[in-house]
């Protein structure tokens, strides 16, 4: 049985979620099928608690950052991710270049765990950070991991944004990308997020929840040794989920 106001208060983030801008009080309410003066109780205390503010008299309410960086913090101490830490390890350590860990958060991919190369030219990231799903090798493979209703579900929503001269921002071109991808069992990217960088990704589920493990790097040492770090991502995504077997 759920909470009413538990539930009340996720339907009201995932409303904001899919309207994409500031809701009046009244337009919030009938989104979310309650009185009124009840999403005024709810919308008074997340304001408070610093998740909502007003943008001005009858302009409407949004979420801050506040949920965000809760959000962020929560995922950076996974339990179930650092338990991948030692495999990832050793992965940067076989391929030389960057090896990160991500999983789905709304319509982008959210950055947990991150080994960077040695190398003094290396791509960098950060845990907590957020990328495209339909420019990054981890959002590819959330993207090919997805059923195809939820999928297109999620694409019919989201903005194919060009952040390079590579990015595909064409649905058709990222579902057949997406297509190929799946037939082999490994996704890429090639400048299509960082310009000068090539990736590689496949899935692990981890906790019931699909993730995608990345080896990303400058374009040329990835292009050189790409047969290499394919076999070596594909043998640790393998050692990922033995162990979670054994573990289960």
């Amino acid at each position: 049985m759920s909470v009413k106001s538990a539930e009340r208060t996720l339907q009201i983030f995932e409303a904001f979620a899919q309207a994409g801008e500031p809701l009046l009080l009244s337009d919030l309410a009938r989104r979310i099928a309650i009185p009124v003066s009840a999403c005024h109780g709810l919308v008074r205390t997340l304001k408070a608690r610093g998740y909502l503010y007003e943008l001005g008299p009858r302009r409407g309410y949004y979420p801050t950052l506040r949920w965000l960086e809760k959000a962020r913090l929560i995922a950076a101490h996974d339990p179930v991710a650092q338990r991948v830490a030692p495999f990832l390890e050793r992965l940067c350590e076989e391929t030389g270049e960057t090896v990160l860990l991500g999983r789905q958060l709304g319509d982008r991919v959210l950055y947990l765990l991150v080994v960077e190369s040695r190398n003094s030219i290396r791509y960098s990231a950060q845990v907590g950070d957020l990328k495209p799903m339909h420019s990054s090798s981890a959002g590819k493979t959330l993207l090919g991991s997805m059923s195809k209703p939820a999928r297109d579900a999620l694409l019919a929503t989201t903005r194919l944004a060009r952040l390079t001269p590579n990015t595909i921002t064409r649905r058709e071109d990222l579902q057949k990308d997406l297509a190929r991808g799946h037939a082999r069992g490994w996704y890429a990217t090639r400048g299509e997020n960082v310009a000068d960088v090539h990736a590689i990704a496949m899935p692990v589920t981890l906790g019931g929840q699909v993730h995608a493990v990345v080896v990303a790097g400058p374009a040329p040492r990835m292009d050189a040794a790409l047969n290499a770090q394919v076999k070596r991502l594909q043998k640790t995504c393998r050692a990922i989920e033995a162990a979670q077997r054994e573990a289960s």
